[in-house]
Order: C-alpha cells, then sequence, then structure tokens
C-alpha cells in the first residue's frame, strides 16, 4: 500500500485542490480502511464548491459522499465487515441517542455528521470510515451500479412519501442524476404519464431514452400548458430534484396533488401564496436522506431490477475532476463517476 495519494480537497470559499494526502490508517476500534473503487460526483458537492456555498462543508476536508470499495483493514472492534469484503459507504452518520434519533428520525439526527462533506470522503484512493457506515455489496455488483447506492437511498425515501399509484400523473422538474433517478422509480410504480422538464436538450434526450412519457424544454416552451394538455386537471405528484423551482411546481401541480421537495440549495427562497396551499388541499413534502433504505436498495441493485449506470455519461480518473465538474456545470454531463 502507497504511503500517499491523490485526493480532491475542498478548501473553501468555492475552492477545490487536488493534493497529495498521506493515506489515512486505521485508529480508532470501529474505523474501516477502504480502497474507493468509483465515486460519484453529486450536485451538493457542485453547490459546495460554489461562491457563495449553496450548501456547508468542512474547509480542508476530502470531498465525495457517494462511493464504493473494497475493505483493506479493520479496527478491533469491527464485526460486520472484513479484509477483502466490497461496500457501498452510508455518509449520512447519526449519534443514535439524541431525540430525534430515538423517534426513529436518524436524518434529522442533533449532532448528525456526513462523510465527504464535514469529514473525509471518497475522491482519494484510500478513505477510512466508520464501521456504521458501510454496508455490505456483494462481490459480483459492479462498481459502476454500486456507486449509486447512495443517491438511490435518497430518492428511494422520496418515493416512499409520495405513494404513487399505478396510473397517478407525475412532473419531475430537472433531468440530472436525481431527476432522471425520480423518473426510472415512477416509472417502475406504474405513474402514467411521466413528464420530466429539463433546460437542455442533452438530458431531455436521455430522459426519453428511459422512459420519459413527454420531456419539456424549459428553455423553448411554455411548461404548464403542456403539463394541463397531458395531464387534464394537473399533475398528481411535482418532485423538485433542482431545489429551486418550488414556485413552479405550484403551477403544474393537481387540486389535492404532492409536491415533493429533494433538490437542495441553501440560497433558493422561493415566494408561494399559501392560500393557494390550503384552497387547492396541496401536500408538501420535504425529503431528506433516506432512513433505513440502503438495504433495499442494495437489494434492488443485486437482484439487476435497477441498473443505474445507464446514468453516467463521464467516467474519469481522479485528476480529471475538474473537467467532470466543469461538464456537470455545463449541463453536459448528467452522472460522473470517479475511478481514484
Amino acid at each position: 500500500m502507497p504511503d500517499r495519494m491523490l485526493a480532491a480537497v475542498f478548501k473553501g470559499h468555492g475552492e477545490l485542490a487536488l493534493e497529495e494526502r498521506p493515506v489515512p490508517t486505521v485508529r480508532l476500534p470501529d474505523d474501516v480502511l477502504l480502497e474507493v473503487e468509483a465515486a460519484g460526483v453529486c450536485g451538493t458537492d457542485l453547490h459546495i464548491c460554489e461562491d457563495p456555498p449553496g450548501h456547508p462543508a468542512t474547509p480542508g476536508i476530502i470531498l465525495g459522499h457517494e462511493y464504493a470499495g473494497c475493505v483493506r483493514e479493520v479496527g478491533k472492534a469491527v464485526t460486520l465487515v472484513a479484509p477483502g469484503d466490497r461496500v457501498v459507504v452510508a455518509p449520512a452518520l447519526a449519534c443514535g441517542v439524541c431525540r430525534y434519533c430515538r423517534l426513529g428520525r436518524p436524518n434529522q439526527c442533533e449532532h448528525g455528521d456526513a462523510i465527504g462533506i464535514f469529514r473525509d470522503g471518497g475522491f482519494a484512493r484510500y478513505s477510512v470510515v466508520p464501521e456504521r457506515g458501510v454496508f455490505k455489496i456483494s462481490p459480483n455488483l459492479p462498481a459502476d451500479e454500486a456507486v449509486y447506492a447512495e443517491l438511490l437511498s435518497c430518492v428511494m425515501g422520496g418515493t416512499g412519501k409520495v405513494r404513487v399509484q399505478p396510473g397517478d400523473s407525475a412532473v419531475i422538474l430537472g433531468g440530472g442524476p436525481a431527476g432522471l433517478m425520480f423518473l426510472l422509480f415512477l416509472k417502475a410504480a406504474g405513474a402514467s404519464p411521466v413528464i420530466l422538464v429539463e433546460r437542455g436538450g442533452f438530458r431531455g434526450e436521455r430522459a426519453k431514452h428511459l422512459g420519459a412519457d413527454l420531456v419539456i424544454n424549459a428553455l423553448q416552451e411554455v411548461v404548464e400548458p403542456k403539463v394541463m394538455e397531458a395531464t387534464g386537471l394537473g399533475a398528481d405528484v411535482v418532485v423538485d430534484a433542482v431545489g429551486t423551482l418550488f414556485a413552479e411546481a405550484m403551477h403544474l401541480v393537481a387540486k389535492g396533488g404532492k409536491i415533493l421537495l429533494f433538490g437542495m440549495n441553501a440560497r433558493a427562497a422561493a415566494t408561494v401564496c399559501q392560500n393557494d396551499l390550503t384552497r387547492d388541499e396541496i401536500a408538501v413534502l420535504g425529503t431528506y436522506v433516506g432512513v433505513n433504505t440502503f438495504p433495499l436498495v442494495i437489494k434492488a441493485l443485486e437482484s439487476g431490477a435497477l441498473k443505474p449506470s445507464s446514468l453516467t455519461t463521464h467516467r474519469l480518473p481522479l485528476d480529471k475532476i475538474f473537467d467532470g465538474f466543469a461538464a456537470a456545470r455545463a449541463g453536459e454531463a448528467i452522472k460522473v463517476v470517479l475511478i481514484p
């Protein structure tokens, strides 16, 4: 094992840098040392590296919270995994003892931590994480599929809240990785039609390939009449997969429908009319990190029922991370996967 490794480090104030870092070592009894197989670039990573930032993070940490790897070494108290096992990382770390954790809502932990955001993550060849932050996967599950486990766990948490029934109409705002993942889930649940709204042709074409019944280019078409024509009364479910489109969702949802707010941007401040929510009986649901969804996601991936690697457009070595970030920001990529 080498002594040093290349790592993508968040420097603060929107700056990301490639640095040589020492290979981390097992120090605590519950530490697990991973050799990273693949790591996904998330919209959260892009927001962290904006100035001003759209998401908080700790300066000086190695970014990357969507990753899979192979266990190389474990602490003396680790019992769930062993060297040679393959795992995916569940980056949201709950304390387990605060009021929300004891209420069964660890995603709202009052003392929560996050791998790749507040502590070192997977944009490096090696990573040390606590045992509670890893889930064992089959040796036969390709890394190109396993790297999507974290995103899938979040999307599954959201779809569980809206409880789509066969025949429900749905609109997804945003054709990035999360939006297209919602497309896969909602189609599998029997929603029809499933409409995707995007601002560029590239992602829209991929959405058509993945089964969208209608794709609307928001830069070239007026969205609301198109949605009304396709649904009659508006959509039963509208998903904001971007994090800034709550007001737009209000114009597209049917009376008695549901709006799911998934995307996150700390600078978003939409203005909506509370009277409309009340009069039209619209349910607004926030969703943040899936709760107990990782085992379900792993089962879906290992069974082959979901193959999210169809979303990967860029597979790059770590030293090309800036190219990946640029492509994602320009809307020229759907999912960028880094191979440290």
